[in-house]
């Protein structure tokens, strides 16, 4: 089978993922089913997923553009509409136009900010000079400010203009002279207005319901997406080929681009995006009594669950109350599990109802795909850990223990010199996080002493082989003790002979490090059998080690990650 695998992890930029892209590429064109071109993303995967997926689509556009462009839909069903301008845009901008844009705005900021408070310090003493020294009429000095207002207005209106002329001279000169980003570029435009023509026909119909995201993905006009690639007018022309209206035909090309542009935006893009019944819409034009609640995406949910509470709180408390008694529902499923648990952290506690509620509905879904049985997490909350990595252990070291059954169900190991079999305390989302966050721990982890202390409850607890722990997952940051006397005997290879030791031989779980900052060490080798590596925190990950698998290694999770359904139609075309 043919690969791409990117080493994607939280917190490093895409050009080290893209930097770290390895290839095997050696299936002849065409063999759809076997090629497996597939940067490793499912749906909600957005934070590790993006600037993978980012990184592996531009290695594929530089050296297998055909594959790339004729794989958008593919793209776009294991990811989101919005990666395909996205895409685009990183090809004429570069890979990292989105780290390097929100370091000059936080820069700017900074800059404001000892700008404002340098200001504020001069300012007494400037205004006795100008009452005491000024000749100048006041009238006069109002005017002449004003003026100077005025001018910078005027220059900051050229320079926009200036870099609008400059945006869209880049997007035609790449559009004439790079063939390959050309087709690309045509390919997302057919496959969005495809998308749209046939939205329209279902928002005919009456079949909402069917109507895909590219409206809502679709870049609005004179949006930055539109003005760095050009795709609205793209898209309007397929929509409204000259064909399909006499009118088209005799008008300049110029005047025909404003027509249609001015036609998707308002026959095409508007009423379907009120269809969809997009938050946004509601809160822009100040509906809240008609926000259906039931049709708000997880991250939006999250987002403005505050506006709801300030707006609308009568209605947005019944919703809740609804999918409390479990005759609504809400969304959990672009949520990432850390990302949940923040938002414990935010604001006075009152909207804590919300991640409660999500969360809930996340093990839930996570549940019908088949629990964790017998699974037990070991989260290093060591010094080294700090930051993302220990808010994203304690998340996945949550969600985990919820999904586990007994003996192992609600409890989890931290690292230490001595490490505990600790139960997680509260009887709230909070209160676990918080258990979770007072435990124990120590600078250094020890694992063969965490090995050591699974091995004592099982022995202790006289637990059978089926009672047994299945899978360990380990999150951490891959940075292990040595633990064994023999040089070439690794962590693993101890496990095995220690469960051998106290009759568990055939119960020897399957190992999963679980990468969650970057790091050199690697514990076992690649392709030793019974342990998994898995790099970043995805919960759509948790999936793959469900019961009803053999035993795993590196490669095996890799194929198991990519071979769903959505991948099936992938080809590799050159």
């Amino acid at each position: 089978m043919p690969r791409l695998l990117l080493p994607c992890r939280p917190g490093h930029p895409a050009e080290e993922s893209h930097a770290e892209t390895t290839t095997r590429l050696g299936t002849r064109p065409q063999d759809s089913s076997q090629a497996g071109v597939q940067p490793e993303r499912g749906q909600g995967d957005r934070e590790i997923g993006q600037g993978g997926l980012y990184a592996a689509a531009l290695w594929l556009h530089q050296n297998h553009p055909k594959t790339l462009a004729c794989n958008a839909k593919g793209f776009a069903q294991f990811g989101y509409f919005k990666d395909l301008p996205e895409i685009l845009f990183r090809l004429i901008e570069g890979l990292e136009v989105r780290k390097i844009g929100k370091q000059e705005r936080e820069s700017r900021s900074r800059n404001s900010k000892s700008s404002k408070r340098r200001r504020s310090r001069r300012r007494g003493r400037k205004v006795v000079v100008m009452k005491s020294e000024s000749t100048v009429p006041r009238e006069a000095r109002i005017q002449a400010e004003a003026k100077k207002v005025e001018i910078r207005k005027e220059k900051a209106r050229e320079v926009r203009h200036e870099k609008i002329v400059e945006m869209a001279r880049r997007a035609v000169d790449r559009y004439n002279r790079d063939p390959e980003y050309r087709f690309l570029h045509d390919r997302i435009s057919d496959l969005f207005a495809e998308n749209l023509v046939s939205d329209l026909q279902f928002l005919k119909s009456g079949e909402t319901r069917k109507i895909s995201l590219a409206s809502k993905w679709c870049p609005s006009l004179d949006s930055s997406f539109d003005r760095s690639t050009l795709l609205c007018e793209s898209i309007a022309k397929r929509v409204f080929p000259r064909e399909s209206d006499p009118e088209y035909e005799s008008i300049e090309e110029a005047h025909y681009a404003y027509r249609v542009r001015d036609r998707l935006r308002k026959q095409v893009l508007v009423p379907l995006r009120q269809a969809l019944e997009l938050p946004e819409i509601y809160i822009s034009s100040n509906r809240w009594n008609s926000l259906p609640y039931e049709r708000v995406a997880s991250v939006a949910m999250k987002n403005y669950k505050k506006l709801f509470k300030e707006h609308d709180r009568e209605r947005f408390d019944e919703y809740l109350s609804r999918v409390k008694s479990g005759k609504a529902k809400i969304a959990a499923g672009a949520l990432l599990p850390h990302q949940i648990l923040a938002s414990l952290s935010e604001g006075d506690g009152s909207d804590n109802e919300v991640a409660e509620l999500q969360w809930r509905r996340m093990v839930e879904d996570l549940s019908k795909k088949g629990k964790l049985k017998n699974c037990l997490a070991v989260c290093d909350v060591s010094g080294s850990m700090s930051g993302t990595p220990m808010q994203v252990c304690i998340a996945l070291g949550l969600l985990t223990s919820s999904l586990s059954e007994d003996p192992w169900k609600n409890r989890v190991i931290t690292f230490s010199q001595d490490p505990q079999l600790h139960t997680i305390q509260g009887d709230n989302l909070k209160s676990n996080m918080e258990s979770l966050e007072q435990m124990d721990w120590g600078m250094n982890t020890n694992f063969q002493k965490v090995v050591d202390l699974i091995l004592k409850v099982a022995v202790d607890g006289n637990l059978s082989e089926e009672q047994m722990i299945k899978r360990v997952l380990v999150f951490s940051d891959m940075e292990f003790d040595q633990a064994s006397a023999n040089d070439w005997e690794t962590d693993y290879e101890a496990i095995r002979r220690k469960f051998r030791q106290s009759g568990y031989e055939r119960a020897v779980p399957e190992i999963v490090f679980w990468n969650l900052r970057h790091s050199g060490a690697t514990p076992v080798p690649a392709v030793q059998n019974g342990v998994a590596l898995v790099s970043g925190f995805s919960k759509n990950l948790l999936t793959l080690f469900l019961d009803g698998g053999g035993v795993l290694n590196s490669e095996a999770v890799m194929a198991q990650a990519i071979c769903g359904p959505e991948y099936e139609n992938l080809l590799v075309l050159d």
